[in-house]
């Protein structure tokens, strides 16, 4: 039987979103919390040519490394998603485009890395490591938490702040975002980071995390993302490649346009758990965020039926 939270949903302006998170079928069978954390909020931005709040969604997800070393990595996820929302709030007014992708590029990493260092200190003063959590651990790893206790808490991080005028987006460690445009094309805003290899990841706790975050500003004078999709690492590891989770995306849109949210949210997190347990066996954490305007163009992807269709699987076959 399933359990955790249930799929959390909202909406601010034209845009709408749901979030979920499922603990892995490995974790499950392991014993291990579910270690990742996801949240999307509204976030009033300031306005000043206006001189009024402009709506705003604010997406962090985070996913905790989960190692020996790591062992409050699921407390350190959700130091992640705590201070990525509260450091939204940062964002100069509209007035001024240019500076807003500026913040993005210069201080919004900055911000969030010693955001979420000082909150990790702030734990650690109050509850300092004990002897179960440090006994199983060998002797390089005990000197490695030693000297670098923000290890303990080690945690990637997606983040999305979506304004009236463009998108931001931001990935330290592995993890996806993707976006579908409205006639269904699948792209990444972000390239495939490239030092990402196998189970090596950036992270927060690096000591030079801020220089290891990519950020992206999208400005809306064209052609808005109809859907945008941030998942860890669980979801993309449960297919055979990355066409069958591109996939995944389009055929949220499809579910979303044609049968709006009831046709996703009573079974997005089945279809999370199917996922693992076919799939990776990891945590799976997702947010989707989706204009809600009815748009008249024909999908590429298949027709599936809204209420009963979900997006593929494709699980690996070595899993």
């Amino acid at each position: 039987m399933m359990s955790g939270k249930p799929v959390s949903g909202g909406a601010a302006g034209p845009w709408h979103w749901l979030s979920a998170s499922v603990r892995g079928a490995a974790h499950h069978r392991s014993g291990l919390p579910n270690q990742d954390a996801v949240r999307v909020a509204r976030c009033p931005l300031p306005d000043a040519a206006e001189g009024t709040d402009a709506p705003a969604l604010v997406l962090a997800l985070a996913d905790g490394h989960g190692s020996a070393r790591s062992f409050r990595s699921r407390e350190g996820a959700r130091l992640a998603v705590a201070v990525a929302l509260r450091a939204a709030a940062g964002l100069p007014p509209s007035s001024a485009p240019s500076r807003r992708k500026r913040w993005a590029e210069e201080q919004w990493p900055t911000t969030l890395v010693r955001g979420w260092q000082a909150a990790v200190a702030q734990r650690l003063a109050r509850r300092t490591f004990t002897a179960a959590e440090l006994d199983p651990l060998d002797a390089p790893g005990r000197a490695a938490v030693a000297s670098h206790p923000a290890l303990a808490y080690g945690s990637t991080l997606l983040g999305v702040i979506v304004t009236p005028e463009a998108i931001l987006y931001l990935q330290l460690g592995d993890g996806d975002l993707l976006t579908v445009g409205v006639d269904g094309t699948v792209a990444r805003p972000l390239p495939p980071d490239a030092r990402l290899l196998g189970n090596e990841t950036t992270s927060l706790c690096a000591p030079r995390a801020a220089e290891d975050v990519r950020v992206y500003c999208q400005t809306l004078a064209g052609a808005p993302p109809a859907l945008i999709l941030a998942a860890s690492d669980g979801y993309a590891n449960a297919f055979r490649d990355d066409a069958g989770f591109l996939q995944v995306a389009q055929d949220l849109w499809d579910l979303l346009r044609t049968g709006g949210e009831a046709a996703v949210r009573p079974h997005l997190r089945d279809w999370l758990a199917e996922a693992s347990q076919q799939g990776s066996g990891d945590d799976i954490s997702v947010a989707i965020l989706w204009r809600a305007a009815p748009i008249a163009i024909a999908s590429t992807a298949a027709d599936p039926s809204p209420a009963h269709q979900p997006p593929r699987t494709a699980p690996c076959t070595n899993s």
